[in-house]
């Protein structure tokens, strides 16, 4: 069993008494064997002898009073054993202290470091019990602390990365254009345009994905016909997938698949997925958006809906990080093939908002299968 705290300090308690007791027994077995001997050299005499057993046992007991009374009164023996049992409880006590605040004192230490800048602290877990919790939870906090430090890092760099491009082309476009003597014609201006729609869009993009991240999106849930908005979807794509020599199918096992959603933001997901497929599927390839109704996922039902593209495909080892921000993979690292890097993990917030999840299945060169869930009108799975 495991001990807690409050056990170990109870426990401790019970053998402080278990020793003090056990101290006073055997010196008070000493003393009285110490006033036996005494009353067998100084009472038992011929006067003693003749007496009836009676008397003999009133005169035992009157000596044995008189001078334990006296031992309390006036014997040194008595303080000397007062003093003991205080010293062995003060020993005992500071001993016993030491012993429960040396975890703590470790915990102390470990945060004044954590207070001076230092994220790379561990505290060692030796024990199961509340210490150990608190030092164990002391340690998550730690790394969630570090990952969010190395989270703020990357953002910062990427963000720097993704502005510092189009600012610097716009600055070098500008300062040509006024060296320039001739007129500037309003067609060269539409490269700068160009780049600050990205950069508003880039911004934009940041904004709401902070907000998805803090838990602070609003949504307008309503009752959305997954099958019919989808459908709308897939035509307004199709021009451009045709455009790039794709094929876009779309497939439902019923209708409607109905799910409670903010059209506005589930568009935005499918959106990104629809456009990646697009981006990254070679000519003649086929992309295919199937919709499924009550989809069992663990204890609940859900709506599921598949990106499926016959593309270039994820490497295994860049699945983990497709969500992050500003990640690409390496084959799509250009800015102007791969964009921002904000669509996936935009798309993950989002669906995460709606209290649902994406899974990702991918092999290279055969194609990737993006899978949205979200929660079905049909609510708990029954297991009876």
């Amino acid at each position: 069993m495991r001990m807690t705290f409050r056990m170990k300090v109870f426990a401790s308690m019970v053998l402080l008494m278990l020793i003090v007791s056990i101290t006073f027994s055997l010196t008070t077995q000493i003393h009285t064997a110490k006033l036996i001997d005494q009353f067998q050299r100084k009472q038992i005499d011929a006067d003693y002898l003749r007496a009836t057993p009676e008397e003999q046992i009133e005169i035992f007991k009157t000596y044995f009073l008189d001078n334990m009374q006296m031992d309390v009164l006036l014997n040194v023996t008595h303080g000397v054993r007062l003093f003991f049992f205080i010293a062995i409880g003060l020993l005992f006590s500071f001993w016993i202290s030491g012993v429960l605040t040396r975890p703590l004192k470790r915990l102390i230490a470990a945060i004044e470091r954590v207070a001076q800048g230092d994220l790379n602290v561990k505290v060692p877990v030796d024990t199961k019990d509340e210490y150990g919790k608190v030092a164990q939870t002391f340690n998550d906090m730690t790394f969630r602390l570090r990952e969010a430090e190395e989270a703020r890092r990357r953002l910062v760099a990427d963000v720097a990365h993704e502005l510092r491009t189009p600012l610097s082309m716009m600055q070098l476009k500008l300062e040509n254009y006024q060296q320039s003597v001739h007129h500037i014609p309003p067609e060269m201006l539409l490269r700068i345009h160009d780049e600050v729609i990205r950069m508003s869009l880039l911004v934009d993009d940041l904004y709401v994905l902070s907000l998805a991240e803090a838990g602070r999106l609003s949504l307008n849930r309503k009752p959305l016909d997954l099958t019919v908005h989808l459908e709308r979807m897939v035509d307004d794509v199709k021009y451009e997938a045709e455009e790039n020599g794709l094929d876009v199918c779309l497939y439902t096992n019923s209708m409607p698949v109905t799910t409670i959603a903010d059209a506005r933001r589930i568009t935005q997901v499918f959106y990104n997925l629809l456009t990646n497929a697009i981006r990254y599927t070679p000519r003649g390839g086929k992309i295919t958006v199937e919709i499924e109704d009550r989809v069992a996922d663990g204890n609940a039902y859900f709506a599921r809906v598949s990106v499926s593209d016959t593309g270039i495909g994820i490497p295994e080892e860049a699945l983990p990080h497709l969500f992050d921000r500003f990640y690409r993979v390496d084959e799509a690292r250009s800015r102007h093939t791969g964009g921002t890097g904000l669509g996936l993990s935009i798309a993950h917030h989002f669906v995460k908002a709606h209290d649902g999840f994406i899974r990702v299945a991918s092999e290279p060169d055969e194609g990737t299968t993006f899978s949205v869930y979200l929660p079905s009108g049909n609510g708990i799975l029954n297991k009876g």
